[in-house]
């Protein structure tokens, strides 16, 4: 169940930790750059989102390498009181957690805020690659792929009515990618998205107003610049303004003189984009690629189908979410309100990005054991 020190640190994959670690170490530097107190009183440390975010930053990595000492594939066997924590947690967000910006998706432990609808990106995964990998060659099948359906569906629900359309959307990425690699096949695509293409309509109307806002705001920023297009157009001007190699670190205007809004969570991309400039806008965006292609690379190594779809469930996740981040960021998608892993403030998202590197490590480490041992 738990490899030994030595044979875990033999066995890793160090370049899938160096990724992150380095998109964590420049996102804190960033968020001490547009929220930093200088002479902060250390009563108050715990209300500095430089100081919290580097706490959330060693939790992560030391569930990182917890993870990775543990068999993956005692998650299989825990699947459905994973399944049922995450969902009864999800339960008591919709019916108890505390709203902010009118959005109801914490759960309020006096130290620290837990969002639920974070960790149920990386539960889903667990969950939902042990029913796909147990039915591995059924997928073409109506009845697997709906029961594989509703295994997230019920998260999906809960998490929209949250409301969190933009987790609601990776969930259901998450779901699309899984059974594509579990062996659905395309007529099966293809009437699953003509179904949703016909429900649009409908799924416009249970939109929140502010959500039906943002859409509208997307396709016409112009028409209300100083309302719900405002942060739109910051986001924008702060990007551009970075030309190639940016104005500096301290030294971006809309960051530093507040005209940017969410500046250290959903918008932290745009702060990057002024004082790094493009390149190192290009950085970042070749720093997610690479641990997106080591985390498929552990899928192609996998010679269990649970630990594949799981490596492939998790690389789903951080392409989407940082595909929409980014795209929210320079004006090529609406605001979803999701943030950019590793990157942006926020605890529940950055540590459950960090175990799922853990996992994937978990992956690796069993399986380069086993090519070691069954070498000739």
């Amino acid at each position: 169940m738990v490899l030994t020190e030595r044979r875990l640190f033999y066995h890793f994959d160090w370049l899938l930790v160096v990724g992150p670690a380095l998109l964590v170490a420049i996102g804190t530097v960033m968020i001490y750059n547009t929220t930093g107190t200088p002479g902060l009183d250390t009563s108050d440390l715990l209300h500095d989102l430089t100081f919290r975010q580097m706490i959330y930053a060693v939790v992560g990595f030391i569930s990182l390498f917890v993870l990775a000492a543990l068999d993956y594939r005692v998650y299989g066997q825990l699947r459905w009181a994973i399944y049922v924590g995450i969902v009864a947690l999800l339960a008591v967000v919709v019916a108890f957690g505390q709203i902010t910006h009118g959005a109801q998706r914490w759960i309020d432990l006096s130290i620290i805020q837990l969002q639920p609808s974070e960790l149920a990106k990386l539960f889903v995964v667990l969950v939902l690659a042990r029913f796909l990998a147990n039915h591995e060659n059924e997928m073409t099948s109506w009845r697997y792929l709906g029961i594989s359906l509703a295994i997230v569906g019920i998260p999906i629900g809960l998490v929209y009515f949250e409301p969190d359309l933009g987790t609601a959307l990776v969930l259901g990425f998450i779901w699309l990618m899984m059974v594509l690699a579990a062996g659905m096949s395309g007529k099966q695509l293809a009437l699953l998205l003509t179904v949703g293409l016909v429900l649009l309509p409908l799924i416009w109307l249970t939109l929140q107003p502010y959500q039906r806002e943002r859409v509208l705001t997307f396709l016409n920023p112009a028409a209300d610049p100083l309302g719900a297009g405002y942060n739109v157009t910051q986001a924008k001007i702060a990007t551009g303004s970075g030309g190639l190699w940016g104005r500096g670190v301290g030294y971006g205007t809309q960051s530093q003189l507040r005209f940017l809004r969410i500046r250290h969570t959903d918008f932290i991309f745009s702060v990057i984009g002024e004082e790094l400039g493009f390149w190192g806008g290009i950085f970042f965006f070749v720093v997610f690629v690479f641990i997106i292609l080591r985390m498929l690379r552990a899928a192609m190594i996998s010679r269990s189908a649970y630990g594949r779809l799981i490596s492939i469930g998790f690389a789903s996740a951080l392409f989407f979410q940082s595909f929409v981040n980014l795209g929210m960021n320079l004006g090529l998608l609406p605001v979803t309100g999701i943030p950019l892993p590793y990157v942006s403030a926020g605890g529940s998202s950055l540590v459950t990005y960090l175990m799922m590197v853990g996992i994937v490590e978990s992956i690796l480490t069993r399986e380069r054991a086993f090519n070691v041992r069954t070498k000739p």
